[in-house]
């Protein structure tokens, strides 16, 4: 296993004040740094500023950037390190991932949509199939009220 190669998704997060070449800058110094710690670089994306779910070092936006790369995970530590030092970045965070990214689809909303014409009943089959919870307890109670008549005579 050490000859093979993982997949690995690094998400991070910089400092909402930095101007967008700025921005791309960080993005390029990462991608080579991850190069020449022995990763691939699958995938690098900016997802743009958005709201945290909390505030982060007096901020309460940050700029997401999404890098799939893959390696033999030696190289993980190594640009973390380089984000853990950089004051630009606020969070940073690596997953392993199973197996290399989904192919795009080309369109899932009109597959869906052809499969509602072709099947309206589908949406109702679904709530008949559900079993009945109540059903299953008031045959209960009857099997208990049963056995103690059947007790007493």
């Amino acid at each position: 296993m050490n000859d093979q190669q993982s997949y690995y998704e690094t998400m991070y997060i910089l400092r909402p004040d930095i101007a967008e070449d700025e921005v791309t800058n960080h993005i390029d110094k990462y991608n080579k740094l991850l190069e020449d710690f022995g990763g691939t670089i699958l995938d690098s994306q900016m997802r743009g500023k958005r709201r945290l779910a909390y505030q982060i070092a007096k901020h309460r936006e940050g700029i997401y950037v999404q890098l799939s790369h893959q390696g033999d995970g030696q190289h993980i530590f190594k640009i973390e390190k380089a984000m853990r030092l950089s004051e630009d970045v606020i969070r940073y965070m690596t997953v392993k991932q199973e197996g290399p990214l989904p192919a795009p689809r080309s369109s899932t909303k009109s597959s869906t949509q052809t499969d509602e014409k072709e099947n309206p009943e589908t949406k109702g089959e679904s709530k008949e199939k559900q079993p009945v919870v109540s059903a299953d307890n008031s045959t209960s109670k009857k099997d208990n009220t049963e056995t103690k008549e059947n007790a007493e005579s």
